[in-house]
């Protein structure tokens, strides 16, 4: 969108609207793992939820360039957060049990929802370093989770968006409807696939995106 001449700010949150279609989608896919650990997923949301509408009100009033110099740290982070989560989990004894998420994960969830609310990219990829540390034992069940988190961190940003009047709506109905149907589709896949196969690609697209951010021009 910036490339075709939609100033920065109006793409993002046109991007955010587009793009929380695509989430919700991909949540539905997820519907079962969703359904089975509901109550992990109440302990974080409203740390998501009042988040990003934090995020959301302050890239309405700044410029982004201060957290477009961060993202490729903060991709960095969290994919060797990701790798480390389950290692680090068995070494302290590990839990039996999904848990609901401890206070310094709730703050993370926080700290990543006002980031997606502001920005946004590579949210799904930090939310699940934080859900490595949580107990999830699979892939999908991790991917279930993040999904409705990023959901609500997408949905309710788009309220401020909306407002504010910087949404091209034409431009978003039309990179929603490919967005809803790649989600579904996507989470319907990824679900069939063993879960070490899922690890591996998240974290060579965590890499990925790592390596893009640094070395693409500012």
């Amino acid at each position: 969108m910036v490339l075709v001449g939609i100033p920065p700010i109006v793409a993002n949150a046109t991007n955010n609207v587009a793009m929380w279609v695509g989430t919700l989608g991909s949540a539905h896919g997820y519907r079962e793992e969703i359904l089975a650990h509901r109550r992990l997923v109440a302990y974080a949301l409203p740390a998501a939820l009042v988040g990003s509408v934090i995020g959301a009100v302050l890239l309405l009033r700044t410029p982004p360039h201060l957290f477009e110099r961060l993202i490729p740290w903060l991709l960095l982070a969290a994919t060797a957060a990701f790798v480390a989560g389950p290692r680090l989990v068995r070494l302290r004894g590990g839990a039996a049990q999904p848990s609901p998420l401890t206070a310094w994960q709730i703050a993370l969830q926080f700290a990543i929802a006002i980031y997606g609310g502001y920005f946004g990219a590579g949210i799904g990829l930090m939310t699940l370093a934080v859900l490595a540390f949580s107990g999830l034992r699979t892939m999908n069940e991790m991917n279930g989770v993040k999904n409705i988190l990023t959901t609500a961190i997408t949905g309710i940003a788009v309220i401020p968006f909306a407002l504010a009047g910087v949404v091209r709506w034409p431009v978003a109905a039309a990179m929603a409807a490919a967005a809803m149907l790649g989600g579904y589709a996507g989470a319907r896949f990824f679900r069939l696939l063993p879960s070490r196969l899922v690890r591996w690609s998240v974290i060579a697209i965590g890499l990925a995106m790592t390596t893009y951010f640094f070395v693409r021009p500012s």
